[in-house]
């Protein structure tokens, strides 16, 4: 039976994270990509699943959309288990510095996908009583790490402060960062990432330590700050197998699958301009493709989108009656309703509401995707949008 994968709807909006450093940084909701004018193979998409060799096992779904838009193996680690449904339903997946977590209900913020608390699942470290006829007494380096734990006060903080003029104080979680470990918790965004201390920095076995509720940090003198494997640490504590999955015709994780294969247009292939004019635009329906003409001088050509089935652009020869830097673009045509913010770049060839404009919401260009409209590149939208005047001539065929 093929186990669950956490796969997003093709539907589904996309929330993408993004990590800014080369170890790690912020995660931030972010808008669709501005989408380049490079055309690729229509219907082309990147894989869904990917192998990593290095642990034996498998990305998926959206763990594979976190793991590559926030950083990758610098990042979290590679996948050191197997994706795991827990009897409440939650599916996670341990990585070497982190585990990732779909809530299908979502979590407190509403979000279905997350970084577990692995750091405050560490604990403080157990101190049993000391039963009165042993004279053993706690370490002192397992004395050091128990204390780094409790909660500061104001007025601990306050002095702290004092003292050590770097340290920041976190009343979330009732503890401060200093020195290199708050150079790193900044750099990589903070509580976005790492989440807040949970510790204050202690000493154990010649090394810094402070844990933070996503994750450990560890410096040794001549070091760089580093990630502590917290989730290779809780793998093992909770026994989790890591038997390496069998990678059937899964590809081998390469950033280049997710690089779209690029089509060169052949000039030679397009339409003559309409005869007679000096600027002017050619749309083919059959080759999805836009061609722009100065004269007979061909300037620049671009896969396009045109209207889908039941939605289909109309052919003929129009002109650019109106142009709009940007608008909301709602309404219902045969019976779908459409509502999209911000449309860029608006060039209406028709008073029946049939235009070209710039599309940031889909990259697959080459086929038809619109309600009628030409979607546009966002920089090829751009570029025309200056290039091209009202009363340019719009040359739409079969």
């Amino acid at each position: 039976m093929p186990r669950r994968r956490v796969s997003s709807p093709s539907t589904a909006p996309v929330v993408r994270l993004a990590l800014i450093l080369a170890v790690a940084a912020s995660f931030t909701a972010s808008l669709a990509p501005r989408v380049a004018a490079r055309p690729t193979t229509p219907n082309w998409s990147p894989p869904a699943i990917v192998y990593i060799p290095a642990t034996g096992h498998t990305i998926a779904g959206l763990f594979l959309d976190l793991w590559r838009s926030g950083g990758g193996a610098p990042s979290f680690g590679n996948p050191i288990t197997r994706e795991i449904t827990a009897p409440d339903g939650h599916v996670v997946q341990y990585f070497r510095y982190a585990r990732f977590e779909y809530w299908p209900d979502g979590d407190a913020s509403g979000q279905t996908v997350t970084l577990g608390r692995v750091g405050a699942e560490l604990g403080p470290p157990l101190l049993l009583p000391r039963p009165p006829t042993s004279r053993r007494a706690p370490t002192t380096a397992a004395l050091s790490e128990a204390r780094a734990w409790l909660l500061l006060t104001a007025a601990d903080a306050s002095r702290r402060a004092r003292a050590e003029p770097t340290y920041r104080f976190v009343p979330a979680t009732g503890h401060g960062v200093w020195a290199g470990f708050r150079s790193f918790w900044e750099a990589t965004g903070a509580d976005s990432y790492l989440g807040n201390p949970l510790t204050e920095e202690y000493a154990l076995d010649g090394a810094s330590y402070q844990v933070f509720e996503r994750g450990k940090l560890r410096w040794r003198p001549g070091e760089e700050v580093s990630l502590v494997p917290v989730g290779a640490l809780l793998v093992e504590r909770y026994g989790v197998s890591t038997k390496a999955e069998n990678r059937g015709h899964v590809p081998i994780y390469d950033e280049a699958l997710f690089v779209p294969p690029v089509i060169h247009l052949d000039p030679k292939s397009a339409p003559g301009p309409p005869a007679g004019h000096g600027r002017s635009i050619v749309v083919s329906l059959r080759q999805q493709r836009l061609w722009a003409f100065d004269g007979k001088k061909l300037v620049r050509t671009s896969f396009v989108s045109t209207g889908r089935e039941g939605f289909e652009t109309p052919t003929g020869t129009y002109h650019i009656l109106t142009k709009l830097e940007s608008q909301t673009m709602e309404g219902v045509i045969g019976g779908e309703y459409y509502n999209v913010p911000n449309v860029p770049w608006v060039m209406y060839f028709t008073d029946l509401g049939h235009a070209l404009h710039g599309t940031y919401w889909h990259n697959n260009f080459g086929a038809p995707m619109s309600h009628g409209c030409v979607n546009l590149p966002m920089d090829v939208a751009e570029w025309m949008y200056q290039w091209a005047p009202v009363g340019t001539p719009v040359l739409i065929g079969r």
